[in-house]
């Protein structure tokens, strides 16, 4: 009979199959995220046909290291193998699953089983010991010397209930693992996770315009005038000091006040309208000081151990040397002008789009990097990013990857409130963090719904939520009020239901709300005009800034977002949740979300997150009051008067006697 040669794209001799690798986006497309020193759980299911035992390794190493390190995958059930490891520095991890069919552990479990059965081993020796010739050549240590008497007791008849001993013992189970014959090996492909630094994960932002950073009326606020309100952001405690545009201000079609387009000779412009003689992106706006001024800022913030937030706005005013350098990066008209931003029926003739389908969009491109590298050189390493949604996710995924390249440390924040898919895909391309929807989720059940879908689905490997209870552009309705316990519930839970979360200061201490009816904006917005903040003031709300700050700083379960659990309470006017650290902190937060009159209600505690049982009394220690209540069991009475406090921040603590 004649033989019949067949090729086949797959090797029949690897049996195997790995499926639903974790973490993963898009099929290994993006790359999950995590930061330093964080315990990364990687997971697969790994089939394999018949009986035999399959055996699988978790590969990974950081972009630095050429040789990959190596873990054991345990079963889990239903055939899903994981394994864990620390991404411990700044870059790209990559990793990759190994499985292959285990013959080692398959004879020692079939052998097991014949011993149980009473059975004589004869066959099975010699077979086992064919293995342990193979792992004595790789063995180590202690390890050789006794795998070299466990080959003589299988070699010796007289020997054979020592060899038996052996075949049940657990030190042939740490061979098996310790020294494993890998043959017709399986290989999963790689995947990636990008690693940023902490503050990607864990940070607060305090934002205002530095024109407004004066304490002086009548005069426009300099670098030098932020510097000297640094102690008092330190003191409130946060940690990202985020700046609008600082670039010169185009005077063709300049706004005035609430965007009039009538503007004064006195009034400063928009500092979204970049661009004029002075320069462009990589211009500083010479009312506001120097290029030197500005990184004397940068390098300041060191001092109070603060970072400097940029805002990279891509677009331009008439003004901007690239109108006239570069024509063709806007879209022109038919009757040769170029098009203008709008968003009917409000006409932005002091604002050009970027046109991404340029012909000339490669130089752009460049350039574009070339604004963010410049930015990077003068000492930035957070840039916020303006309506990222408009602008090509191609770009993103291309200079988030450049930047990373040269400056791993730089942190992305999306400034994207569109859909949600296209708020997902930003994340998924690079970018650090992204902006919410947290602004208008206020009831109970939309909170509860939110935080499930960013912590508790694929989200939670690539989309790092930072929470804003209003931004310079934003007046929610919810605020509108200007009643002072709403704006306390707001500020606390983007606080702590999110590690990352900012401000847009000083208007929302100072209950500053009057609004543009219907519309969510800000009435005398900032961003037309300076305002003059009395900088020295304190109130409530100022106080619990820094209480907040202070305690996210100390509890180490308020640095995580994805940690959260909620806790059933009967009353919709009041939210409960829990977050956990491995450390043993376990925080406890209850939220009197109406903010108008006293709620009460009972919250059932899962205790098995705070490791107590039914009968046992515990502390309850509101870090904000000092106030300690002693608490039983799963169900506790709670009472919020949102005059005194809409809110308690619970540590749970042993009592101690």
């Amino acid at each position: 009979m004649t033989k019949i040669k067949i090729s086949l794209p797959i090797d029949g001799a690897i049996r195997p199959e790995i499926e639903n690798i974790y973490p993963v986006i898009n099929a290994g497309k993006y790359a999950t995220k995590s930061i330093e020193n964080q315990k990364i759980y990687a997971s697969a299911d790994i089939l394999i046909d018949g009986h035999d035992i399959v055996s699988g390794r978790l590969l990974y190493k950081h972009q630095s290291e050429k040789t990959w390190n190596e873990c054991i995958m345990h079963e889990q059930g239903n055939d899903r193998f994981g394994a864990e490891f620390i991404t411990e520095k700044v870059g790209f991890y990559s990793f990759k699953i190994e499985a292959w069919v285990d013959h080692f552990a398959t004879w020692q479990h079939e052998v097991d089983e014949k011993i149980k059965a009473g059975l004589k081993l004869e066959v099975e020796l010699l077979v086992g010991l064919e293995f342990l010739k193979i792992i004595q050549k790789v063995a180590k240590g202690t390890d050789k010397e006794a795998i070299k008497k466990a080959i003589h007791s299988f070699e010796n008849p007289e020997l054979y209930h020592e060899a038996i001993w052996i075949c049940r013992s657990e030190q042939i189970h740490q061979w098996i693992e310790s020294y494993p014959i890998k043959l017709n090996v399986r290989t999963s492909e790689e995947r990636k996770i990008f690693t940023d630094r902490k503050k990607a994960e864990f940070s607060a932002w305090y934002s205002f315009f530095p024109r407004s950073a004066t304490k002086t009326i009548g005069q426009h606020g300099t670098f030098k005038d932020v510097e000297a309100l640094l102690p008092r952001v330190q003191e409130l405690g946060f940690d990202v000091v985020y700046l609008p545009p600082v670039h010169p201000i185009g005077t063709t079609f300049r706004k005035g006040k609430n965007n009039s387009t009538e503007c004064l000779p006195t009034e400063p412009g928009v500092p979204y309208g970049i661009g004029s003689a002075e320069g462009g992106h990589t211009a500083i706006h010479s009312e506001l000081g120097t290029l030197e001024d500005f990184k004397h800022l940068i390098n300041k913030c060191k001092d109070f151990d603060m970072e400097i937030a940029m805002d990279l706005a891509i677009q331009c005013s008439p003004d901007h040397p690239w109108v006239t350098e570069h024509p063709n990066w806007f879209k022109i008209l038919p009757d040769g002008t170029i098009k203008y931003a709008e968003n009917p029926p409000k006409k932005y003739q002091d604002i050009y789009p970027i046109n991404f389908e340029s012909e000339d969009w490669q130089n752009l491109w460049i350039e574009l990097k070339n604004v963010i590298f410049t930015w990077a050189e003068w000492g930035v390493k957070i840039i916020r990013v303006d309506n990222p949604h408009t602008k090509a996710f191609g770009f993103w995924e291309w200079v988030i990857a450049e930047t990373r390249e040269k400056y791993p440390e730089m942190i992305f924040l999306s400034e994207a409130f569109t859909k949600p898919k296209v708020m997902q895909q930003l994340a998924k391309v690079g970018f650090t963090q992204s902006y919410t929807y947290y602004t208008w989720r206020n009831s109970k059940a939309e909170i509860v719904e939110y935080m499930t879908e960013l912590t508790k689905t694929d989200m939670k490997d690539y989309f790092r939520p930072n929470f804003w209870p209003n931004t310079h552009d934003i007046n929610p309705y919810a605020l509108q009020s200007g009643h002072e316990p709403m704006f306390l519930v707001k500020f606390f839970m983007a606080a702590t239901l999110s590690s990352n979360y900012g401000v847009f200061g000083p208007s929302y201490e100072y209950l500053y709300h009057v609004a543009n009816p219907p519309k969510e904006e800000y009435k005398d917005s900032e961003k037309y005009e300076i305002k003059y903040w009395d900088w020295d003031k304190r109130n409530k709300i100022t106080q619990i800034y820094t209480e907040i700050n202070k305690i996210r700083k100390q509890n180490s379960a308020l640095q995580h977002t994805n940690n959260i659990e909620f806790c059933e309470i009967n009353n919709d006017n009041m939210l409960s949740y829990i977050k956990t650290h491995e450390n043993g902190n376990r925080l406890l937060f209850i939220v009197n979300l109406e903010a108008y009159n006293t709620q009460a209600g009972i919250v059932r505690l899962p205790l098995n997150l705070i490791i107590k049982h039914a009968e046992e009394s515990f502390t309850v220690h509101d870090l904000i009051t000092g106030a300690k209540y002693i608490w039983k069991g799963e169900a506790n009475f709670v009472s919020l008067d949102p005059n005194i406090l809409p809110f308690h921040l619970f540590r749970i603590e042993d009592i101690h006697y």
